[in-house]
């Protein structure tokens, strides 16, 4: 049996990889195999994400263990084979290959071809550039002019700080104490 995932880029329209591999192998093989494919360094924290039809994360395959607690199930790409989690065609998955700022692949297993086998994972169709491994927070700052990291970067447009009560803090507590914190 073969899995055949097709990768695309929401950042790169003309960029699709096809890779071929067994349904045995791990998650590392095809991270190994997807950053072959696409000539990335492999020295980046990177994980692959089981999603469901809308791609909403359901489950992590993380490259290094995360997650100590035996209470929360926690898959890592070397311990974890490819059938352990992914079974149906259609199923979708996540690679973020740049944690920092959550840039990711899109991967769909789009055919299991049965009665075939396949020795080691191997991209059949390279198509299109992908997308830079990397932000460049410099280059960007060159283009741009700056980075723009003003309170609307951080996702709160509505924070202001007008509106900050001062009140729930005791500011002048301990102020007898001879705290070194007075004025």
């Amino acid at each position: 049996m073969i899995y055949r995932f097709t990768i695309i880029s929401d950042e790169a329209d003309d960029f699709i990889r096809e890779i071929q591999i067994d349904p045995e192998a791990t998650f590392f093989e095809l991270h190994q195999a997807l950053l072959d494919s696409v000539q990335y360094t492999k020295d980046q924290m990177t994980s692959f994400f089981i999603c469901d039809e809308d791609w909403e994360k359901e489950k992590e395959v993380t490259l290094e263990e995360m997650d100590d607690s035996p209470e929360i199930d926690s898959w890592v790409m070397s311990g974890t084979k490819l059938n352990e989690l992914i079974e149906d065609e259609k199923q979708k998955l996540l690679y973020v290959f740049d944690y920092l700022t959550e840039r990711c692949f899109f991967l769909e297993l789009s055919e299991i071809i049965t009665g075939k086998e396949i020795r080691q994972a191997t991209c059949t169709r390279k198509e299109g550039n992908p997308p830079k491994q990397t932000v460049d927070f410099e280059e960007i700052t060159a283009a741009n002019g700056n980075l723009d990291l003003d309170e609307n970067f951080y996702g709160d447009q509505e924070f202001d700080l007008e509106d900050f009560d001062a009140e729930g803090f005791d500011i002048n507590a301990g102020a007898d104490s001879g705290s070194p914190f007075d004025e």
